[in-house]
């Protein structure tokens, strides 16, 4: 199944970079690039706020804020610009799709300028040039030496990143783990589910530095250049853009200012995230990821039953030229629906049909969780509907009630009765089904949970908490929808 899930997901971000590809000649002919983020007003970033020092989250005069020397050069260039920095938070196997399908205007997220990525993306000179280094737990720092010590051992790396290619590459007998979230291969490595964590060398240091139970080693990678710089990544095709970005950049390396400036600064934030590590410090950032969190889940079960009533009547359709191709096509999309997985379908929601209009991510998940949650209800709603005594509608009729009466009157509150514990069901899943769109930058209890992972650089705990709120919100909904349950019986 997750071989199945990885495929399809690389198949649907394929398809979105060869659509994007299509249009790079014209692009290139027409570059108003710069002209259209001068117009706005606004030069967005797109990045992965999980790899301090570059970028991370941190509490800022008591609200969460992204902050580090990533964010600071993409200050530089708005601000060379004359346009204001807007910062976009995703996992970083999702940037250069934002990128290419207009989510985000630019990239910044410790992104190294490796030819592959070249092809399909415009990268800036190089900003920062770094190193390499693998992070151990520090009771087994003298089992390893480099990356040729972990025979038979499992290490882990970002997916997408330079390092994980390169550790698959050019490790032997040795197992290579991707995971998205760099603070959840630091939790994997705690709970000695890996050996080790391959990350650039400054990101290596702050965790080492603010956590007593790691240690780093030298990882002796052979890379080039490219793979340990890092630089500015654009859609292909805006060379205004690029140039315009370049005359900062280019301050930047000759003013020294990531390590003169930036990397201090950064420091300072790392140091004030572990000065209050308690849960309870952070309450308002779960309070969001709740608050999120049933905001999506009402919305797409109010849309997914209006949704699910149209779809299960269309499928119960009979006669006529018309009716049949309504039920063929609500039969089609129950079927795709529940045949794929609800990532990719959010993942396209929010990347393939940002192409065409451009959804906030909030409005993109809703919109392909209800799509998904429609689905099933369709089927609960079709269940009960047939599960109603044919002689209630023929007594119905009998009294000179049209069928749209019958329907409204007599079948649907029976069927609604039958299949209210199925549709309680469906929405307790939903609830824990939101944090899916986590993925896309929405900010619920997972993407929360990640944020206070990545500030306190403590990985249970968070978990723990969010547990017990997502067992909380579960448990209150089962007793109101029971409640409920009860009433009907009484009827």
């Amino acid at each position: 199944m997750k071989k199945k899930l990885l495929f399809m997901l690389a198949l649907v971000v394929t398809l979105l970079v060869g659509w994007g590809a299509t249009s790079t000649t014209a692009q290139a002919a027409t570059d108003n690039s710069l002209a259209r983020v001068q117009k706005k007003g606004t030069l967005v970033m797109g990045t992965s706020p999980d790899y301090p020092p570059y970028e991370f989250q941190a509490t800022v005069h008591g609200k969460s804020k992204i902050v580090g020397m990533d964010v600071a050069v993409g200050q530089k260039i708005a601000k060379g610009l004359g346009v204001k920095l807007v910062v976009k938070s995703m996992s970083f196997d999702s940037l250069l799709v934002a990128l290419q399908t207009g989510k985000v205007d630019m990239v910044i997220s410790g992104m190294n300028p490796t030819p592959a990525r070249k092809k399909n993306v415009d990268f800036t000179h190089l900003y920062y040039q770094g190193g390499y280094s693998i992070v151990v737990n520090k009771s087994e720092k003298g089992l390893y030496k480099d990356k040729d010590s972990f025979k038979g051992k499992t290490i882990g790396a970002q997916t997408g990143s330079t390092m994980y290619n390169e550790s698959k590459k050019q490790t032997t007998d040795t197992k290579v783990k991707g995971m998205t979230s760099v603070s959840d291969l630091i939790l994997a490595l705690q709970s000695h589910k890996l050996a080790g964590v391959a990350m650039e060398k400054p990101s290596a240091q702050a965790y080492v530095a603010n956590n007593k139970q790691l240690a780093m080693i030298p990882s002796h990678f052979n890379l080039s250049a490219s793979d340990t710089s890092a630089a500015v990544a654009f859609k292909k095709g805006s060379t205004s853009l690029v140039t315009a970005a370049n005359k900062s950049v280019d301050q930047i390396r000759k003013q020294d200012l990531v390590n003169k400036d930036y990397l201090p600064a950064a420091g300072k934030y790392l140091k004030t995230n572990t000065v209050n590590t308690s849960m309870w410090h952070y309450w308002k950032a779960f309070l969001t990821g709740v608050k999120y969190t049933l905001i999506i889940t009402v919305c797409s079960v109010f849309f997914g039953f209006i949704l699910g009533v149209l779809l299960s009547l269309a499928r119960m359709a009979k006669g006529g030229v018309i009716k049949t191709a309504l039920r063929w096509l609500a039969t089609a999309y129950v079927e795709f629906i529940r045949g794929t997985p609800m990532m990719v379908q959010v993942m396209f929601v929010y990347f393939g049909l940002g192409l065409i209009v451009n959804l906030p991510a909030l409005t993109s998940g809703i919109i392909a969780i209800s799509l998904n949650s429609g689905a099933y209800i369709a089927e609960y709603i079709r269940g009960g509907i047939n599960s109603v005594d044919d002689g209630q509608t023929e007594a119905a009729r009998s009294l000179g009630l049209t069928n749209t009466a019958t329907l409204r009157y007599v079948v649907l509150p029976q069927a609604l009765k039958n299949i209210w514990p199925s549709l309680g069901n469906e929405f307790i899943t939903l609830i824990k089904d939101s944090s899916i769109v986590s993925i896309i930058g929405v900010s619920e209890l997972i993407f929360q949970s990640n944020i206070v992972r990545s500030d306190t650089y403590r990985g249970v705990a968070p978990i723990a908490v969010i547990m017990v709120l997502y067992f909380i919100m579960t448990f209150t909904a089962s007793r109101i929808l029971n409640y409920f349950e009860r009433r009907m019986q009484h009827d």
